[in-house]
């Protein structure tokens, strides 16, 4: 049986990908003036940790089309 456990929502597909990622992270919340710092952040509202994924998502379905398209930024 499957468990739902906060753990296995934060793997990530590839693990060598973690720090890059983190980096990204941090880009597009300093782009969109969120406070976002190193460790624990629990200080931030939903609406401000959901525009983070959210611009991330963003950025990363556009990079996608770019590519598919041939095209390059």
């Amino acid at each position: 049986m499957a468990s739902n456990s906060a753990s296995n929502t934060s793997k990530m597909a590839v693990p060598q990908a973690k720090e890059a990622m983190n980096r990204f992270k941090q880009e597009v919340a300093s782009e969109i003036g969120v406070p976002l710092k190193e460790g624990y952040n629990g200080d931030l509202t939903s609406a401000q940790a959901g525009s983070i994924g959210g611009e991330m998502v963003k950025k990363m379905i556009m990079k996608q089309e770019q590519q598919m398209s041939g095209g390059q930024q």
